[in-house]
């Protein structure tokens, strides 16, 4: 094999394992994820996308992946950087978001965007729905298209998380860790008016939980919704065991982390995305 970055745009069963198998070692040598969940799952799955390889003899010495939405964005194998591997993806696109995972220096580029990871001991004291309110599990085939709509408006301009189709959402419903019972919805006068998902790590050596997803809908927002929501979804994992959460936000979200904050969160990391040009 060589020892340089080779691209490919599919994974064969052979290169496949090899990949997840480097994962699993990163992701125990760093006690983390080694890569984000959506691209994971494309390895997993083996679905298409810009994979990006580098072998030391018949050895898997690095892995990144690359996908494009507006502009190319990629991630390596354990967060993060090598010179030689941008080169070679500026040679294929004009402009490269590059994501950094808890990585100490700078690389050079334009930092686009910071996200903070934050944990919390549990529990915390949960606070009540709003008199009225109907808080309840969500239901497959049942809930997908309104869920969609109430997620999409509270995050209009957020450039991952508000523009899902009904197949991202039917893709994370069809994992083996989703739990309808941790995804939580509340309605106000029939409208759903926000909701909190929740993901509990089962396969971490802590197995600790996730707020996966929390939104509120524009039209009843400053109701303290947000609060009821997060707090009633730590419930729900404190209610299957779970004895730490987390969760990620925007650095420059100031009003969602002094929400965090009073409740207990701390930093704990930080991932930032580098952008790059050509030339």
């Amino acid at each position: 094999m060589n020892d340089s970055w080779q691209c490919a745009p599919s994974l064969s069963a052979e290169q496949r394992l090899d990949v997840l198998n480097l994962l699993n070692r990163t992701e125990v040598a760093l006690g983390r994820e080694a890569l984000d969940e959506g691209r994971r799952r494309i390895v997993v799955h083996g679905w298409l996308g810009e994979h990006w390889l580098k072998y030391n003899g018949a050895a898997l010495a690095g892995y990144a992946l690359l996908t494009s939405s507006r502009y190319a964005t990629i991630e390596m194998c354990g967060g993060g950087f090598d010179r030689e591997l941008l080169e070679r993806v500026l040679a294929k696109h004009p402009v490269v978001d590059w994501w950094t995972r808890d990585a100490s220096g700078e690389c050079g580029g334009a930092v686009m965007r910071t996200l903070q990871l934050l944990r919390l001991k549990l529990p915390v004291p949960v606070v009540n729905v709003p008199e009225g309110a109907v808080l309840r599990n969500f239901e497959p085939g049942r809930d997908e298209s309104t869920w969609l709509a109430q997620n999409n408006a509270a995050f209009a301009h957020h450039p991952e998380q508000g523009a899902w189709l009904r197949a991202d959402l039917d893709e994370r419903t069809r994992e083996p860790w989703f739990d309808p019972s941790g995804f939580l919805l509340l309605e106000i006068d029939g409208e759903l008016a926000a909701s909190c998902w929740t993901k509990v790590h089962e396969l971490h050596p802590d197995r600790f939980g996730e707020i996966y997803v929390i939104s509120v809908d524009p039209k009843f927002q400053g109701r303290n919704l947000g609060r009821v929501m997060v707090t009633q979804g730590l419930a729900a994992l404190r209610r299957k065991g779970v004895n730490d959460a987390v969760l990620f936000v925007d650095e420059s979200n100031a009003s969602a982390k002094k929400l965090y904050e009073s409740l207990g969160f701390k930093l704990e990391r930080e991932d930032r995305l580098y952008r790059f040009t050509k030339g």
